[in-house]
Formats: C-alpha cells, structure tokens, sequence
C-alpha cells in the first residue's frame, strides 16, 4: 500500500515537472500569491529536499528566477515536498573600512530591498506570504521601481508596520550580516547569481533546472 502511494506521488510529480519543461512559452506572471494553495503533492511518507537559494534583490537573473521559476512549486503543490529557504544578500560584503558597512553590488538600493526582504522572512515566518511579498518586490525590480517596494504591502493585503519597524531600526542589515557569513562559506563574491544549493549541493549554471535535481534527491529519498 504505502509503495502505490509512493508511485501514484512520482507519476504526479513527476507529470506536473514535464509539463513546467515543457512549456517553452511561459512568461513572467505577477502576484500568484493568492493562487498558491494548488496541492497536488501529498507529503505523507517523504522526505522533503532542501532547496535553498542565495540571490541579491537587484540582480536581474535573481529576480527572474524568482519570479518565473521558482513560482512553479508553488503553482503545482511541490512546495509540500521542499524546505525553501531564501537568504538576500548574496554578493554583498562588510566593508572593515567603514565602520563595518555593507557594501551591496548593485548598490545602496539593492541594500535597502535586501534588508525589506530580510525583515520579511525573519517576520512573517510563513513561505506562502514572504514568497509572495518577495516575488513582489523583485518584480517591482524588474520594472525598475524598487522604490516603490510598499506597495506590495497593499497589493497583497500584508501588514506593513513590522516589517517596516525591522528595517527602519536596522534589524534587517543585521539580519544581512548573518546571510553575508552564511553565503561566504557557499562561494567567493562575485560569482554568478543565484547560487542555487539542493540538499547541500549547488548546481551551478543549470539553476533553471532546479526542479530536476529536487526531483532527483526526491526519488532516491523514497526508494
């Protein structure tokens, strides 16, 4: 009984995978937040694979990946099976020079993005809302107004005080000093971005094939 259900969640996700491959067309969809209750996968009986990525807010593969790619877990109920982590900062660095600074890649206002979604993750604890929130905001940096960051708050009905109070407060580039450490032990700065890491292991240039190597781990974790 229990290796039917195993087959029956493989052929399903693995379906579900061929069809996101497949289709060649997609483009970037904004704001799927609402939509990210599409359960598919049951859980019961697997092991979920970690799947971590490191990114800059203002990094234009980044946000791609983001927002195109990483959304299809979400879309298709895998996010049941992955342990998502999202960690900012990456290619930023502390400047031992002045006072102990973050210098940002991009700049002062991939810094600033990079602390909102820092306050977020920390704060709302919860991959559903502070995915949301982020695709938000790195589409926004796509479009070239990641100053107006508020106004994913409005858009997808979160409360803004909290978040607000850790970035204002510098709660956020403290937090940005932890995934500075964090990212410093993954690569050197100025490496290609993401860094795309799936149980323990980064895939290097393919990290748009993501979901092959998590389906991969997925396989060999439920033999």
């Amino acid at each position: 009984m229990v290796v039917s259900l195993k087959l029956g969640i493989m052929i399903i996700v693995v379906a579900q995978t061929l069809l996101i491959f497949m289709d060649e067309s997609s483009g970037v969809n904004s704001y799927p937040c609402d939509s990210h209750d599409a359960n598919i996968v049951d859980e019961t009986n697997i092991m979920k694979v970690n799947l971590s990525v490191y990114y800059g807010s203002l990094c234009q593969p980044c946000s791609t990946f983001i927002i195109k790619n990483l959304q299809e877990i979400f879309y298709n109920g895998l996010i049941n099976i992955i342990n998502l982590q999202l960690v900012p900062w990456a290619n930023a660095y502390i400047n031992n020079d002045t006072n102990n600074s973050i210098i940002c890649q991009n700049g002062p206002d991939e810094c600033e993005l990079n602390s909102v979604e820092s306050c977020a993750i920390n704060i709302l604890n919860d991959v559903n809302k502070y995915y949301a929130l982020i695709e938000c905001l790195e589409l926004l940096a796509i479009e070239k107004r990641q100053k107006n960051w508020e106004e994913c708050f409005n858009t997808l009905g979160l409360p803004n005080a909290p978040i607000l109070k850790c970035h204002n407060t510098g709660n956020g580039t403290e937090l940005g000093r932890k995934h500075i450490n964090e990212t410093a032990l993954l690569h050197s700065p100025h490496t290609l971005l993401p860094v795309v890491v799936v149980n323990n292991k980064s895939i290097g240039k393919v990290f748009v094939h993501f979901l092959h190597f998590s389906l991969s781990f997925l396989i060999v974790s439920i033999r």
